[in-house]
């Protein structure tokens, strides 16, 4: 996941030379390696479970909501840690011109949030399917492009600051969606 984003970022910023780069172009390219690298670390947020074969233990002895809010938390840790590697990333090598302001934060913040909800849940879901590959990605990007056209538009500095109350009023809806549809998921798989 890291690597992705390293690579995406190094490839991006030597294909510019090294020049300055549009502040709504760096914005989606940030805001697009993330997502990337949140699909792929989605696509295995059960698969250590599945492969140990301590999938059915989790279903027996741990309610759904503590594997649901667990495995969210823990994705949601682990999207910040590379958004705090890569936005250094993306600022130093593409001489981007992001504006670092509490709109930005919590922009960011809204996003890794609505991104781990998302992805937990359609993880749980090609988690019981027989056909995983690519499965995450497809249903992913159409839930999560409510979150991400506004976080690009803020995150470059253009969009209204009213635009985060309707991130995380998707979040919380996503958050509950996710919750009310995990128990019979987590039951029936």
């Amino acid at each position: 996941m890291g690597m992705f984003a390293l690579t995406v970022i190094a490839f991006m910023s030597m294909s510019l030379a090294w020049g300055t780069m549009d502040v709504r172009l760096a914005a989606a390219l940030f805001w697009i390696v993330l997502f990337f690298a949140a699909t792929l670390q989605g696509e295995r947020l059960f698969a250590e479970e599945e492969a140990a074969g301590t999938l059915l233990f989790l279903r027996i002895y741990v309610p759904a909501q503590a594997v649901l809010f667990g495995k969210m938390a823990a994705h949601l840790v682990t999207l910040i840690v590379l958004a705090v590697i890569t936005l250094p990333l993306v600022i130093i090598l593409m001489d981007a011109p992001l504006v670092l302001n509490a709109v930005f934060l919590g922009t960011l913040l809204l996003g890794l949030w609505g991104m781990a909800a998302a992805d937990t849940l359609l993880a749980a879901v090609a988690a019981g399917a027989s056909v995983r590959g690519g499965l995450v990605p497809v249903l992913l990007l159409p839930s999560m492009l409510p979150i991400l056209l506004p976080a690009i538009s803020l995150s470059a500095g253009g969009g209204e600051p009213v635009l985060l109350g309707g991130i995380a009023l998707y979040d919380m809806m996503l958050t509950v969606g996710a919750s009310m549809l995990f128990d019979s998921l987590w039951i029936e798989s």
